[in-house]
């Protein structure tokens, strides 16, 4: 029995601890991500190394305990850690990072591709705040391109739970956002054609000399 206890004892330190591992790389790349819309790029990468270290590692140990860390809570850090990538690499490098390349499961890279609609709106937002209507375009286009690639793949709603309920999101996301965009449009269209109008007048009532 003495046995039996100290490998219990054993493997609720190891579930702790890889308990632990999975939090603090959930929060990396959370981190990673709110650093990447504050623009500090180099920041965000060090976070995304650092994140990439413990998931590797929780990777290795899964190998010889799948049933302590294959749960709910590693494959969250899997899917906020592919959606860091897959973000990362879409507006630093302009391309998707295919899930191989982060040794991330498909079913938690595309969960993780879902939810990068998401951070394309914000980043939206903020892009608006600044005025270039234009560069919201080109990001509501990667919105777009996800959600067809996402919608594309029928049968991967039967082999991944809550992809379903992920897209019908996004697409109330990119909904909304292309209603914010063409609002942004118009205002910048009335902007352009008041300064326009009123240059107009002013030669029109210019004094005349003499």
């Amino acid at each position: 029995m003495k046995k039996v206890e100290e490998e219990l004892t054993q493997k609720d330190i190891l579930r702790e601890n890889a308990q632990q591992n999975m939090r603090k790389a959930t929060r990396l790349s959370k981190q990673s991500i709110l650093l990447m819309h504050q623009k500090k790029f180099e920041k965000a990468r060090k976070s995304i190394e650092t994140a990439k270290e413990i998931i590797f590692k929780l990777q290795a140990s899964a190998r010889e305990h799948p049933d302590i860390h294959y749960s709910g809570m590693f494959k969250e850090a899997l899917q906020e850690y592919a959606e860091a990538n897959i973000f990362q690499g879409l507006i630093q490098e302009g391309r998707f990072v295919p899930p191989d390349e982060i040794t991330v499961p498909a079913v938690d890279y595309v969960l993780g591709l879902a939810d990068v609609i998401g951070e394309y709106r914000r980043l939206v937002l903020d892009i608006l705040r600044e005025g270039d209507a234009k560069k919201g375009e080109a990001c509501l286009q990667t919105m777009d391109e996800i959600y067809i690639d996402l919608m594309a793949m029928d049968e991967a709603y039967m082999l991944v739970p809550g992809l379903r309920r992920k897209c019908d999101v996004a697409r109330r996301i990119i909904e909304t956002t292309r209603g914010d965009i063409t609002q942004e449009v118009r205002r910048k269209s009335l902007e352009n054609y008041l300064k326009q109008f009123e240059k107009a007048q002013r030669k029109t009532w210019q004094p005349r000399k003499g």
